[in-house]
């Protein structure tokens, strides 16, 4: 059901003539409660430090994970103390809490999870992010900068620098609105922004705003162990072996796309984004070598076996994307 719709995003079809008069009741709803925070007759808060959102504004996964852990080891190495928010998607607990790398999936979410392995700096979650926020503050009153993973229309939080991550490869879809299309808010709000991001090359006709664009690829490394993290391994110990690839990330394909780049044959099976990973779901794949992503991996740790391995991977990025978010901070700071 899931890959139907995302199909139908790409497109317009006669589903559209009952889908579009909903999104367009959607776009109002939006623009409305965004007039409201900027006119201030719903509240936003400001927190002591400034706040760097990465977000998108369509549906999915997009890979914004990877570029809040290159912008805080980007921002250590420039001197600064970031700290990290997130909503915690998929998490069982309320209120707000800190990420440890020992911390459960179900209590703080995966990509928190993952965060927090990657970065030497504070992981808070929380539904209400500027609770989250204060929390991480009051802990660690050294921070002088926040990263919010996810949040472009938590409008409650005020910000100072908006970063959006698009996929190169399904772009905007259609460019509708939900249920018609992927977007959460119109393409015009990327006209707001500080800077996009493309997961991807950008393909030649693509210009979603006036606000620059900056391209990410993202670098495979060693694989990784699951069950023992000291254990790594290379290609050339997967060739000739019985492979299932599994994925339960907003964009599967990309995954199993950078495996072939890797010259790898292998199966594939995915799942929804944050499938919450039990035993049962490998049953079936005794025998085979299984390789994950890292944000999967964090959810089978608990029982992970042998032969359960993980491809972890790294951002690069343009220097003209740290360049136009630490003129913002030096602006601030003026």
């Amino acid at each position: 059901m899931t890959d139907w719709i995302q199909q139908q995003w790409t497109r317009f079809t006669i589903w559209h003539l009952f889908l579009l008069p909903i999104s367009w009741i959607f776009g109002a709803v939006v623009r409305i409660r965004r007039a409201f925070y900027q006119k201030g007759w719903l509240k936003s808060h400001r927190l002591r430090v400034p706040v760097i959102v990465v977000g998108n504004i369509n549906v999915g996964g997009t890979g914004k994970t990877p570029l809040v852990i290159w912008l805080a080891e980007q921002l250590l190495l420039k001197g600064f103390r970031p700290g990290i928010i997130s909503r915690g998607y998929g998490r069982s607990t309320p209120g707000c809490m800190e990420v440890f790398v020992s911390s459960s999936p179900d209590q703080v979410g995966d990509e928190p999870i993952l965060i927090a392995s990657k970065v030497r700096c504070p992981v808070f979650v929380g539904t209400d992010r500027v609770a989250a926020g204060r929390a991480l503050l009051e802990q660690y009153p050294e921070c002088d900068v926040l990263i919010s993973d996810d949040g472009l229309q938590y409008y409650r939080m005020q910000r100072d620098v908006e970063l959006v991550v698009v996929d190169a490869v399904r772009g905007l879809g259609n460019g509708a609105l939900l249920p018609a299309g992927p977007l959460r808010e119109s393409k015009t709000r990327l006209n707001t922004i500080d800077a996009i991001v493309s997961n991807g090359p950008v393909r030649a006709g693509d210009r979603f705003s006036a606000a620059p664009v900056v391209e990410m690829s993202l670098q495979p490394k060693a694989f990784r162990n699951v069950l023992d993290d000291q254990l790594r391994a290379d290609v050339s110990d997967f060739l000739n072996k019985n492979i299932m690839a599994i994925a339960g990330i907003g964009n599967p394909d990309r995954f199993f796309q950078q495996l072939r780049s890797m010259k790898l044959t292998f199966s594939s099976t995915s799942y929804p984004d944050h499938h919450a990973f039990k035993p049962s779901d490998f049953s079936r794949f005794d025998g085979n070598i299984i390789l994950m992503t890292e944000k999967d991996a964090v959810k089978c740790k608990a029982f992970a076996r042998p032969n359960f391995w993980a491809l972890p991977v790294g951002a690069m990025i343009n220097d003209e994307l740290l360049i136009i978010i630490l003129n913002k901070l030096s602006a601030l700071r003026s």
